[in-house]
């Protein structure tokens, strides 16, 4: 990536994904870490979760993994994206570049 403008769009991206993640992604974390963890720990105790320390403990991991994972995939896709608009956008700088350097 020599080209500035695809650095420039997937900093920008990755900033908007990082800003996604603060409004909708927390919440959505939260929620799915949480679940996962009550169906794995269900799955290994066979039956209900009682609350105990480590049903807790468990959940509480969960719901970190959950968090991180959608951070972890907000940011990358908002870089991505922005790397795409980047090379959509660079052939058109670098045609308009070169009409003004012949211009002159």
């Amino acid at each position: 990536m020599k080209n500035n403008t695809v650095k420039t769009g997937m900093k920008i991206g990755a900033v908007v994904g990082g800003i996604v993640w603060v409004v909708f992604g927390i919440a959505a974390g939260f929620y799915f870490g949480s679940f996962g963890a009550l169906i794995i720990l269900s799955k290994l105790m066979g039956g209900t979760v009682e609350p105990t320390l480590f049903a807790r403990a468990a959940i509480v991991m969960g719901i970190g993994v959950g968090i991180a994972a959608t951070a972890a995939v907000s940011i990358v896709v908002g870089g991505l994206a922005g790397t795409v608009l980047g090379y959509i956008v660079s052939p058109r700088k670098a045609l308009e570049e070169a009409k003004a350097e012949s211009k002159a």
